[in-house]
């Protein structure tokens, strides 16, 4: 089988090997192990630092260039070069048994488009942003949505979305992000929630992520006399601004900026933190909150996306509004009962430890022999 992926997330090389984003490389190494060949069609340069792995298949990579409509310069450019994506995505899908697209994304919008003009293909396409219908989205995130879900015009398709969501076309399948094996299944300690408690953030130092209103919200509860301290792992363009914050803010006792962390060592730090807090504007299916429920680690979260779901609409975390007095007004609330915190702990880990590698890897099979 001639497994084609088609997605905005650069494929980088480095040392003759294949390298992308971690957590992409990780899931696509799953789907790759059951391709005879696996061509990928996307951009190879980025003017940013990635947290890379190696790809474990050997693939073949077709470069595109990066579509970019956020400046007058750059809309020019991205119109000149539409017509090279074009050819070669139409090129790669003739060859191609299965089309895998990955959306939303500018060229996961023309892989939607051209899709439709090979209706007997196999297709599957990973929606990892929204599906909520309601949620305020770019057009090009709707209009990829509409073409997904419309099987009149998309054909052989299943799309694959976060969360369970009412009145959905036959081809949308609720789905997963895993990151953690049933070997690594474990009875998550029971957390002492009377002594000092500790918070953690993960995930992108972006304004998306809100990790200056996490923390915000630690402050606050310190400020109220609570014993708690927060750490905050991951990289980006508000790492200077967060710092400053704190400084300016004489929290340097309280809050940590700690840099991006690889894998097994977040493992060991979900597995004694009290509470992940990631009040983001927007999540597909935020693996920082599955995989810190995986250890028994609370997660705050604001309700968008899936996150409701995940959360059992607060049976198994807390879910707070994005405004700084009533997220510390229903922490602290939680705060005092200690024994519905360890009992949320205890449903956090059990559903989440449904969601593993194995299973993930059992329904990808499913799709690829579908």
């Amino acid at each position: 089988m001639h497994f084609l992926t088609i997605t905005d997330a650069p494929t980088l090389k480095r040392k003759n090997i294949y390298a992308a984003y971690a957590p992409y490389v990780y899931e696509m190494d799953i789907w790759f192990k059951y391709a005879d060949k696996v061509t990928i069609i996307s951009p190879t340069s980025y003017d940013r630092e990635l947290l890379l792995s190696n790809f474990k298949k050997d693939l073949q990579v077709i470069s595109t260039p990066s579509l970019n409509f956020t400046s007058f310069f750059n809309v020019l450019r991205s119109i000149i070069v539409f017509p090279i994506i074009i050819f070669r995505l139409i090129s790669v899908m003739f060859k191609a048994d299965h089309i895998h697209l990955r959306c939303p994304g500018n060229i996961g919008l023309l892989g939607c488009l051209i899709q439709v003009f090979f209706p007997s293909k196999i297709k599957t396409a990973k929606y990892a942003g929204n599906w909520n219908s309601k949620a305020k989205q770019p057009i090009s995130y709707r209009f990829q949505k509409w073409l997904l879900a419309n099987t009149l015009l998309t054909k052989n398709m299943t799309t694959l979305v976060y969360g369970n969501w009412q009145n959905q076309t036959r081809n949308i399948k609720p789905f997963f992000t895993a990151t953690y094996t049933n070997s690594e299944i474990e009875t998550p300690e029971v957390r002492n929630y009377t002594k000092a408690l500790k918070f953690i953030f993960v995930g992108s130092l972006v304004k998306g992520k809100r990790p200056l209103l996490a923390i915000k919200i630690v402050e606050a509860l310190h400020k109220k006399g609570k014993k708690v301290f927060l750490e905050v792992y991951g990289d980006g363009i508000l790492n200077k601004e967060l710092q400053k914050y704190i400084v300016n803010n004489e929290l340097e006792e309280v809050v940590k900026l700690k840099g991006n962390r690889k894998r097994n060592v977040l493992k060991e730090i979900f597995k004694e933190a009290h509470f992940l807090i990631l009040p983001s504007k927007s999540e597909g299916w935020p693996k920082a909150v599955a995989e810190a429920m995986f250890f028994g680690t609370i997660p705050i979260a604001t309700p968008i996306s899936c996150v409701p779901f995940m959360l059992d609409h607060g049976n198994r975390g807390i879910l707070i509004k994005p405004n700084l007095e009533l997220a510390v007004s229903n922490i602290e609330k939680e705060l005092n009962d200690i024994d519905r915190l360890k009992k949320v702990s205890i449903n956090a880990s059990r559903w989440s430890q449904e969601y593993t590698l194995d299973t993930f890897e059992a329904e990808i099979i499913k799709l690829l022999k579908s």
